[in-house]
């Protein structure tokens, strides 16, 4: 059997047409969505990148493995954690990637008989990079049992389409440079400003419309789906599409502007953690399923341990989507617990109906200590109801106390060691930005005026 799992990072799920949007960013990945199961909630526990990859390949939440924080040199996988390519590799699979996540922790290359690291010059990664590595891998490897594990960062900032993408996003006839057009300042005048304009802002020029920087992510996307429709077009040359589990799924969103994040995936709303998890499985999963149910990253796990007929690990938090995907069962978990350590430090949790959200350490944003909202009523979170439903707020805070309290059993909260002994790994980032200008965090977020930073003289 072979198996392609594809994480297309930084993609949202409701920015694709099998998913609601009304714009055409996913033709080719809505037809594969029509060729399997696609999974309405799927949400991202643990964001962003760092720790999602760790719970997709454990199949456990940050909470039980220890790596709760993306960009903390605090954190570190224990060896005899199971790994699901590591496990994948001992059944007699071939195991490979096309993957750069080792540059941030080495225990994301365990397991693999090929890694092929995509890191270049620039910290971004043209998709077109990945297709050029893995297609001659898959026809050296076509007959063989396989594992391929592919990661794309196109959706990811900074958002640089191919330019003959952004007009089917962008009217033509608007200038995304119009000075009069301040929709811009709220992100150039943002605590974070230091970081995203190095990472992301110079990189675009003198962009005033921020629905062109929208446009940009939507044109991103569809460069993306082309790409996936290119590799989809090798597994069919190669005569392997009919025989390949594929495996599409986001690590977590991008918020574009709401909830004062801009164009970065922080914050445990929606825009952030509701992914995109769809599987084809020619012969052995029905097309066009839907599956409406609550499920997680860790479940992934499971379900590639049960398509292989392998024995499942009964300590994993994730449980196995066949159940789902074959009608035998209509909900895989009641709630989703999330979690963030990065920009912010926050736990949640997600039900079908409610959103429930405490904030520890809000790093350059404002948040109120505790959210909670009915997302029947107020998709957006956009509405506060801890006010007003004390009760119900109360019933989750307690509800999350008591379940961090379990996984801790008497061990000290991973979340509070990062932030005793580093602080939030994203608010380092920005002082040593701020520390080549001479400014000090609180002096910078006290007033986070732009022209701080663009007119000031580095220091040398």
């Amino acid at each position: 059997m072979k198996i392609i799992f594809i994480s297309l990072d930084t993609l949202r799920a409701n920015r694709l047409g099998c998913y609601g949007y009304h714009l055409p960013t996913s033709p080719y990945i809505d037809k594969i969505a029509e060729q399997g199961v696609l999974f309405e909630s799927a949400f991202a526990s643990d964001i962003p990148t760092e720790v999602a990859h760790t719970s997709i390949f454990t199949g456990k939440v940050g909470l039980t493995t220890g790596v709760i924080s993306h960009g903390s040199s605090l954190t570190y996988l224990p060896k005899e954690v199971k790994w699901l390519p590591t496990i994948l590799r001992n059944a007699g699979y071939t195991t490979a990637a096309v993957d750069n996540l080792y540059n941030l922790k080495e225990w994301f290359a365990r397991g693999y008989q090929y890694y092929i690291n995509t890191v270049g010059k620039t910290r971004w990664i043209d998709g077109k990079t990945i297709n050029s590595l893995a297609k001659p891998w898959l026809k050296e490897h076509k007959d063989k049992d396989f594992f391929l594990f592919l990661h794309y960062w196109d959706p990811h900032t900074p958002y640089l389409p191919p330019k003959e993408y952004i007009p089917a996003f962008y009217d033509s006839g608007k200038d995304q440079y119009d000075p009069t057009n301040k929709s811009m300042d709220p992100a150039f005048n943002h605590p974070a400003y230091p970081f995203f304009k190095y990472h992301h802002y110079d990189l675009l020029g003198n962009i005033t419309d921020t629905n062109y920087v929208n446009a940009l992510y939507d044109a991103e996307i569809r460069y993306l789906d082309d790409l996936l429709k290119d590799l989809d077009n090798h597994l069919i040359k190669l005569g392997i599409k009919d025989e390949t589990m594929l495996v599409l799924f986001g690590d977590h969103g991008e918020s574009l502007t709401e909830h004062d994040i801009y164009w970065d995936h922080c914050g445990l709303y929606d825009q952030t953690v509701h992914i995109p998890l769809i599987i084809r499985w020619p012969n052995f999963i029905s097309p066009g399923k839907r599956v409406a149910g609550l499920v997680q990253h860790a479940d992934l796990m499971p379900t590639i341990l049960e398509a292989l007929n392998l024995e499942i690990p009964q300590d994993l938090d994730g449980k196995s989507l066949f159940p789902l995907i074959n009608g035998i069962e209509n909900v895989n978990h009641s709630e989703i617990y999330l979690s963030e350590c990065a920009w912010q430090a926050a736990r949640g949790i997600r039900t079908e109906k409610y959103k429930y959200i405490e904030t520890y350490d809000s790093g350059p944003f404002t948040r109120p200590p505790a959210e909670l909202y009915d997302l029947h009523e107020d998709p957006s979170e956009e509405n506060n109801l801890i006010e007003t439903h004390p009760d119900q707020a109360n019933r989750f805070h307690k509800q999350l106390s008591n379940w961090v309290n379990n996984k801790l059993q008497s061990s000290e909260d991973p979340m509070e060691y990062v932030l005793k002994k580093q602080g939030l790994p994203f608010k380092l980032r920005i002082e040593k930005v701020l520390e080549e200008y001479g400014l000090s965090w609180d002096a910078w977020k006290a007033n986070p005026r732009r022209e701080r930073i663009d007119l000031a003289t580095r220091k040398t």
